[in-house]
């Protein structure tokens, strides 16, 4: 197997690390464009659209360059490496995702071109208060509404939601769980900060007006389980990025840091540590990567998803920890970036679905794997 990246791959994540380099060239930059709704940098997402990275992975009939994970990956790293604002993953990996799943020839066009050119942002809306990542929605319900839907109840949280222009809203229907499209200036959204200093917001449904995406009375449970997986592993590759960056900030930091008149770096003790903050690196990005590359080949998404996750949120809040532990005191200021990677891969791992969530995903499947007798050399046994 090929681990290289060619040339064009190459060329793409040089191009997007100069352009979120540029935007956010320090903490200041980044907290600054996080003040205020939407939250991200909207010319920086714009500029992402001309260089076609906001289509990338549709096809070229609706706009896009008809890439693949590997190349979405690579998108993800570089935005976790600034840890920038800029909802790619849920927009371009999720909704879009889900738009291009299930969605009609029309509503393929109109929305996937939208989205590639920058000129309409979409935010899925499927969390809802007290549920555990479940791929079906529960207390938002759709009805019919003479040739239309009518949607009723409340999604939270939903990223970017409050300046989303096109919601795709998971809604219980009599045939499970339907997808459907709502105009963001229909619903009521009441937009807050996250942990990691992000915005989200609250949306509420009250008859709110709505379409079907793609065929109505189909359930979309599976549809919306693969998207999230697949988003699921983009966000561990983002988290893979902010990893990177985190470790090398620490490094970097006990390299020039000074105590009892000499570095940080000259304790044996402080070396381990940052020894096994790259191990836990490695292991997470290996697995990100095969991951990556199963997705790409075909395999499942599901499996896939766990299984990186788990080793991703482990590594996450190892490296995070430490890195605050390591700088010490200036790690509590809200003016260093250490706290601000912490904050940022603490949400990559539970927005989608935390470490316990996917272990018990994994363990619910160990009955279909046939076991191994260790004592018997290798012999199986249905």
């Amino acid at each position: 197997m090929d681990f290289e990246l060619d040339s064009e791959q190459t060329a793409l994540r040089e191009a997007v690390r100069d352009l979120l380099n540029d935007a956010y060239a320090s903490t200041e930059a980044r907290r600054a464009v996080q003040a205020d709704d939407p939250g991200f940098g909207e010319k920086t997402w714009l500029q992402l659209a001309e260089m076609g990275v906001l289509g990338l992975p549709f096809a070229e009939d609706v706009g896009g360059m008809e890439a693949g994970p590997v190349e979405v990956g690579l998108v993800a790293e570089e935005l976790g490496r600034v840890i920038a604002p800029e909802p790619f993953v849920e927009a371009v990996v999720l909704a879009g995702g889900l738009v291009d799943a299930v969605g009609t020839a029309d509503q393929r066009t109109a929305l996937l071109g939208g989205l590639s050119d920058g000129s309409t942002l979409l935010g899925f809306a499927h969390t809802e208060p007290g549920s555990r990542w479940s791929p079906s929605a529960e207390s938002v319900r759709a009805e019919r509404r003479g040739d239309g839907w009518a949607l009723t109840g409340v999604k939270t949280p939903v990223v970017a939601g409050a300046r989303a222009d096109v919601l795709v809203v998971s809604a219980r229907t009599d045939a499970g769980t339907e997808l459907f499209l709502v105009t963001g200036e229909d619903a009521d959204r009441a937009s807050f900060r996250t942990t990691d200093g992000g915005r989200a917001a609250t949306v509420t449904f009250e008859g709110t007006a709505a379409r079907v995406l793609g065929e109505a009375g189909v359930d979309r449970t599976d549809a919306i389980a693969q998207a999230v997986a697949r988003a699921q592993i983009a966000a561990c590759r983002e988290a893979v990025g902010a990893m990177e960056r985190a470790l090398w900030l620490t490094v970097d930091y006990l390299k020039t840091r000074k105590q009892f008149g000499v570095t940080l770096s000259t304790f044996q003790a402080l070396k381990f540590r940052a020894a096994d903050m790259y191990v836990q690196l490695e292991l997470a990005r290996s697995t990100a990567l095969w991951a990556t590359l199963l997705l790409d080949a075909g395999g499942d998404a599901l499996d896939a998803a766990s299984r990186a996750s788990v080793q991703v949120a482990e590594a996450a809040r190892h490296i995070g920890q430490e890195a605050v532990q390591l700088h010490g005191g200036i790690a509590m200021t809200a003016e260093y970036s250490a706290g601000h990677y912490l904050a940022r891969l603490l949400v990559l791992t539970h927005a989608l679905g935390d470490r316990t969530h996917h272990l018990s995903r994994l363990a619910s499947n160990l009955e279909g794997h046939r076991w191994v007798d260790p004592l018997a050399y290798g012999s199986a046994t249905a």
